[in-house]
């Protein structure tokens, strides 16, 4: 299925300069070594979780689908490779042809993810896939790491509704991508339209500050605001007095005002303050939304406050502290000669100060407890266990250079909801702690 049949409005450039100039000279130091050609297994996890999370959450994948297939050496360029001298001849003349050919595998994106992972697996020779190390990680671990901030605050507002407000808060590229990938962390809207235009986000907005500034008066304001979108919009309340402004505003728009947002001083005090003068004046029906540099833990502060919808931007866009789901693509095997019938030989970096990893092509299950709740991670490499098989968490995504696994963004939200749901309660606790079910290693066999 292609972007063209979800009916997604979608032009990727292309992708091929995304990427660190040291994966076009490896390219060019194996052409050179005859090894380019060999059979090799490169998988993507992460070593350890953001501090105090207790699991992470898949996003991007679509994102990087597009970016395979879009990652193209055109004549400008390899006029720029040129031009520069960062490769040779026989290497520019390799890269006009580039096209990815291999397979992809990974975790579905929605899905949860814990320490060794393997979210992602990259098979092909080893000269296509080095290419795609940067570009993967940079979508992957951009995304994944809001997504988690993203999964944490909606499971803080519970069945309150979340809308995405971070574009002035990142680069404008940047907002789109934080954007998709807080929907899939639970999110229902985005105030930034080339969000909704590329990935068919819902999309909200009414007005700032600047709009009541503009006008002689809040009620003048207020009533161009009515007059333009209609009783059922949203009126900024704090840019004078609170309490003045509510009534205004219910005068102006009726008690069918839709609803009333709050950006500043006490969220808790204010929201109390304002859903109880709003019951007075008979606009029993009007929400409450509010903003104001939310996050997850402001969210669940204000659990017990009569608020029906929250609004958050930078702590979102950021990661809540974490940017970064800081993930890997680092070689696990490889054949020992470029015969296609070699057999795959597994391959670690071994050192020290915490960057070691495991060898071998790997699978990845996830065990259940007696009440079908996850317990445990299980991370191996040969056969598969026969109790296992049924639980495997890889899933075929690019099939002889061929995406197959594009899907709309609301099967992506759905499936990381019930991915959540899935975990021990713990999960959703906000105190810090380690990863809410251990990961497990099996070694059997190479992989190959």
């Amino acid at each position: 299925m292609s972007t063209a049949d979800l009916g997604l409005p979608v032009d990727v450039p292309s992708t091929a300069l995304f990427t660190d100039q040291y994966e076009l000279t490896m390219l060019q130091g194996a052409l050179r070594a005859g090894t380019a050609d060999r059979r090799s297994v490169f998988e993507v996890f992460t070593r350890r979780l953001p501090n105090g999370r207790r699991y992470g959450v898949v996003a991007g994948t679509g994102r990087v689908l597009d970016a395979v297939e879009n990652f193209r050496f055109d004549e400008g360029v390899l006029h720029f490779l040129r031009e520069r001298r960062i490769v040779d001849d026989r290497t520019l003349e390799w890269l006009a042809g580039y096209r990815f050919s291999g397979d992809i595998w990974g975790y579905p994106e929605g899905e949860v993810y814990f320490p060794g992972s393997p979210i992602m697996r990259v098979e092909g020779s080893f000269a296509e896939c080095v290419l795609l190390e940067t570009v993967i990680l940079s979508i992957l671990n951009h995304d994944s790491a809001i997504a988690a901030a993203a999964s944490r605050m909606s499971s803080a507002a519970g069945d309150r509704p979340l809308i995405e407000m971070g574009a002035r808060r990142t680069h404008e590229l940047a907002a789109v991508a934080a954007a998709r990938a807080a929907y899939v962390g639970g999110f229902s809207s985005t105030s930034d339209l080339a969000a909704g235009f590329r990935y068919n986000i819902p999309t909200v907005g009414t007005s700032a500050h600047a709009f009541t500034l503009l006008h002689d008066s809040e009620r003048d304001a207020f009533r161009a605001q009515v007059d333009s979108l209609g009783g059922g919009t949203t009126l900024l309340v704090d840019t004078y007095d609170v309490a003045e402004a509510v009534r205004t505003a219910v005068e102006v728009a009726g008690p069918e005002l839709g609803a009333v947002r709050i950006d500043s001083g006490d969220l808790l005090l204010v929201a109390h303050r304002v859903r109880q003068q709003l019951d007075e004046l008979g606009a029993t029906g009007t929400k409450i939304l509010v903003t104001s540099d939310l996050d997850e833990y402001a969210i669940a502060s204000l659990a017990a406050a009569p608020v029906d919808a929250y609004g958050v931007g930078t702590q979102l866009v950021t990661g809540s502290g974490h940017p970064t789901a800081s993930m890997v693509y680092k070689l696990v095997a490889r054949a020992a000669s470029a015969d296609p019938r070699a057999p795959l030989v597994p391959v670690a970096k071994k050192s020290t100060g915490g960057k070691t990893s495991i060898g071998g092509r790997k699978w990845a299950a996830r065990r259940l407890d007696a009440y079908g709740v996850a317990e445990a991670e299980v991370v191996g490499t040969g056969e598969v266990p026969a109790e296992l098989a049924d639980r495997q968490l890889l899933v075929p995504l690019v099939e002889g250079g061929e995406v197959i696994a594009r899907e709309p963004l609301d099967v992506v939200r759905d499936r990381h909801a019930a991915a959540r749901a899935g975990l021990p309660l713990s999960a959703t606790q906000l105190s810090r702690g380690e990863p809410v079910i251990p990961t497990e290693y099996v070694h059997g066999g190479s992989g190959s």
